[in-house]
C-alpha cells in the first residue's frame, strides 16, 4: 500500500477515535491499538485466512475477566488491518465510501474491544459488531 493511502486512512481512524464515547477511548488508553497494512503469515495461518484483505482486526492476549488467572502472557493488543477495511468500503460497483470506511473503522474496534472484553463472535456479532 502507498503511503498516501496509508496516510488517508490513518486520518480516518483518528478521526473515528474522535468520535468514540470517552468511555472507549480511555480503554484504548490502556491497549496499544496498531494499525498494519494486512496480517502477517503467522495469523493469516492461526485464523485460516486466505487473502490479505480477508481480516479487519486482531485481538491478541487475553480477555479481561481471564486475566488474573492467567499465566504470563503476550501484551494486549489490538490490531486493525488496512487492506481488510478498505476493502469493505468499496461496494458492488467498486465505489470506494469515505462513510463506510469510518464505519467499518468502528466497527473493527469495537469488535475487538468485545474480544477483550471476553465476548465470542457470535455474541459480537448479536450486538451488531460481527
Amino acid at each position: 500500500m502507498n503511503q498516501r493511502k496509508r496516510n488517508y486512512f490513518d486520518k480516518q481512524v483518528e478521526h473515528v477515535l474522535n468520535k468514540l464515547p470517552k468511555s472507549v477511548t480511555q480503554m484504548l488508553e490502556e491497549i496499544p491499538l496498531h494499525v498494519e497494512d494486512y496480517p502477517s503469515k503467522e495469523i493469516r495461518r492461526a485464523k485460516k485466512i486466505k487473502y490479505i484483505d480477508d481480516l479487519c482486526g486482531y485481538f491478541s492476549g487475553v480477555p479481561i475477566g481471564e486475566q488474573l488467572h492467567a499465566q504470563p502472557h503476550l501484551p494486549t493488543t489490538i490490531t486493525i488491518f488496512r487492506y481488510g477495511i478498505f476493502a469493505l468500503a468499496v461496494n458492488k460497483n467498486g465505489e470506494f465510501s469515505q462513510k463506510e470506511l469510518r464505519r467499518q473503522i468502528r466497527i473493527t474496534i469495537l469488535h475487538e474491544l468485545g474480544h477483550y472484553h471476553g465476548m465470542s463472535e457470535k455474541e459480537i456479532k448479536k450486538i451488531g459488531y460481527g
